[in-house]
């Protein structure tokens, strides 16, 4: 089922988006093998060297071979994932596959996932908006939020719905008007209220959130939304670290948390 949403940034620096568009015009279109540096020490140095010289915004977290002889994984901030050759003057972005059992398994898919849910998976509990299950715990959702968001007023309507199929759903911050405007003042309003929940369900039904000033993750979170990709909101990420953008009803949400 097709997303009803995301909400659209409006103005959102797309940071993400724009290092994939340099990338695409700075590195190379197509793919040829080069020749190994004397290991993988000595690729890993020429990788970041070329990487380097493109002045990138994205860092790169760390480089290894891949499971395909002469090709090098580079995984960048936020979980996305680059190849290289072991000289580092090709580098491209796209999917590799693996045909295991006659069936191709996307290996790039799997390990962008991987570094999302290791990011997203450690979000201090303090730090966020929860709604625990009701019941056992089977799994649980993060998602970025807006409250001047409709989709996200409409997914927030839900959020019992999915407490009780034993989903805990976690709220994050993702002002997509950018940080300063009126979005990102209302959910400072929430993260500093001692009853976060409290003041979340009334800013969704429009209601006016006076909270003192304080020390929040708002921007931090923002940030972190960007490296994953996050470009509107509401964006569900899973447990799994598969991001889904924009809104889902409750049924279709479960199905996919609960998928094992």
């Amino acid at each position: 089922m097709a997303p009803s949403g995301p909400c659209p940034p409006s103005g959102v620096p797309m940071r993400v988006t724009q290092f994939f568009a340099a990338a695409a015009l700075a590195l190379a279109s197509t793919f040829a093998v080069a020749a190994a540096t004397d290991s993988n020490a000595g690729a890993e140095q020429a990788i970041r060297k070329s990487l380097q010289n493109l002045e990138l915004e994205v860092p790169v977290e760390s480089v290894a071979s891949s499971p395909l002889n002469g090709l090098y994984e580079v995984k960048l901030q936020g979980g996305r994932v680059l190849y290289a050759s072991a000289d580092g003057q090709f580098v491209m972005q796209g999917y590799l596959f693996q045909i295991q059992d006659g069936k191709p398994v996307n290996l790039t898919e799997k390990t962008e996932r991987q570094g999302i849910a290791k990011l997203i998976n450690g979000i201090p509990a303090g730090e966020m908006v929860v709604y625990p299950a009701k019941g056992e715990t089977k799994s649980h959702i993060t998602v970025f939020t807006d409250t001047t968001c409709p989709y996200c007023h409409k997914l927030h309507a839900e959020v019992p719905e999915l407490n009780r199929r034993g989903i805990e759903v976690r709220y994050v911050a993702f002002p997509r008007q950018g940080l300063g405007s009126s979005g990102d003042q209302q959910l400072q309003a929430v993260w500093c209220s001692s009853d976060r929940r409290g003041a979340m369900d009334k800013m969704v039904e429009g209601e006016e959130i006076k909270a003192a000033k304080c020390s929040n993750p708002v921007s931090k979170q923002f940030q972190l939304g960007q490296s994953i990709g996050v470009n509107g909101t509401p964006a569900i990420v899973l447990e799994s670290g598969q991001v889904i953008p924009g809104y889902q009803p409750a049924p279709q949400v479960a199905k996919l948390a609960l998928a094992k």
